[in-house]
């Protein structure tokens, strides 16, 4: 192994050769560069994948500081997905990231030729766009993972996977199981989600209304630790299938 891939050999000693060289060719399409996007993007990079693309309309403000990966004092007013990928880049300097700084919705969906990917994952929260990227990643040969609310979290033990039409306690996954069967819209197929049934109140306040471009009912309180165990568990996601497709 090279230098430049020696961060790599404990990945590759646990997983071995073949996987790992699967990894490095597999194409990833990741929706959301925030407090669950971020992490999920560092685990795949991290963990070998060299081919990532990143979709987020935001930029850093203040408030992202406390649980996104690439926000500091310094990146706030930067593009996310530009800052993100220079973070990915110091970790993978031979790693092929590409970002679209552009939000997903029904009207920009044909922009991302999602059919040429191999994973594509959801960690974006706005409910309308979440279930049209829903609705057409599962009409799409790639894999679909999604990350369901990861707010108003504080036990991480209750971090947990499952079946979308299974999940339970979470707002978001009801809001959109309802939203599909009011409009007679299914998912082209069952998809396994990342979610916690924990729900706690705002104890510093009532959610804030969101005026900004991305039509978010509310933002509510989180936690860098629940946020980031949301987006590794993504990213382990796409991980333990490539595992399994070579090992069995």
């Amino acid at each position: 192994m090279s230098r430049e891939k020696a961060y790599l050999e404990r990945v590759g000693l646990l997983v071995g050769e073949d996987v790992l060289a699967r990894l490095g060719e597999v194409r990833v399409l990741l929706f959301g560069a925030g407090g669950v996007g971020s992490w999920c993007a560092e685990g795949l990079v991290r963990s070998g994948v060299r081919h990532l693309t990143l979709v987020d309309a935001d930029v850093i403000s203040e408030s992202n500081v406390g649980r996104q990966l690439m926000a500091t004092p310094r990146t706030v007013g930067q593009v996310k997905v530009e800052a993100l990928r220079d973070r990915l880049l110091e970790v993978a300097p031979d790693a092929e990231i590409t970002v679209y700084q552009k939000i997903f919705s029904a009207e920009t969906a044909d922009e991302f030729a999602m059919a040429g990917y191999d994973y594509i994952l959801d960690a974006i929260d706005s409910l309308k766009d979440k279930g049209e990227l829903i609705l057409r990643a599962t009409r799409t040969p790639a894999k679909f993972f999604c990350s369901m609310g990861a707010a108003c979290k504080v036990d991480p033990t209750q971090v947990k996977v499952g079946e979308f039409w299974n999940v339970r306690g979470c707002p978001l996954g009801a809001a959109l199981r309802k939203k599909f069967k009011q409009n007679h819209t299914w998912p082209g197929r069952k998809f396994r989600c990342v979610y916690d049934e924990e729900v706690l109140p705002n104890r510093g306040g009532e959610g804030k209304a969101e005026t900004d471009l991305f039509n978010k009912a509310q933002i509510n309180g989180a936690l860098v630790h629940i946020t980031a165990m949301f987006g590794m568990t993504l990213a382990g996601l796409v991980i333990e299938d490539v595992y399994h497709q070579i090992v069995g």
